[in-house]
């Protein structure tokens, strides 16, 4: 439930992010970063020929949900992969809600929540590795739906 504040804005570190109902085979998962929550609705032009104005109305079309990108530090668990596995060899009831909650900075209370709708991952991308480095492996996950909510 989105809440109101007078005061200064929410940081952007608090977060939870949930895939699926509770039960054995929701994958579990903890992400550092979130990018791609958005909507956009397309505008379609339209002028009448028999019109007394000489320029077109704005008809609101069709909505798309870009797609959301996650990504956390590898920690060697399948949950993810095995639900990525599912989705590419065409089990259809796989498409979950994803719920991404921002939390406020008590970390007790929901700030505001973004529900992705039969979202299914699309993308996997494993982490770059150098010998040489000392940062953390992190891995992506993309992931499509069909509509975002937010509350």
């Amino acid at each position: 439930m989105a809440t109101e504040r007078t005061n200064l804005p929410y940081s952007q570190f608090n977060f939870r992010v949930t895939i699926g109902d509770e039960g054995p085979d929701r994958p579990q998962a903890g992400f550092q970063e979130i990018s791609g929550l958005g909507m956009e609705i397309t505008v379609a032009e339209y002028r009448a020929g028999n019109s007394n104005e000489n320029s077109p109305v704005k008809i609101t079309g069709t909505y798309k949900v870009p797609d959301v990108t996650l990504k956390r530090g590898l920690m060697g668990y399948l949950d993810l992969y095995q639900w990525l596995d599912a989705i590419r060899n065409g089990d259809q009831e796989q498409k979950r809600t994803v719920t991404i909650e921002l939390m406020s900075e008590d970390r007790a209370t929901v700030a505001l929540t973004w529900k992705l709708l039969k979202a299914r991952p699309i993308k996997y991308t494993g982490p770059s590795l150098n010998g040489k480095g000392t940062d953390v492996a992190v891995e992506e996950l993309v992931l499509a739906s069909e509509r975002i909510e937010l509350s």
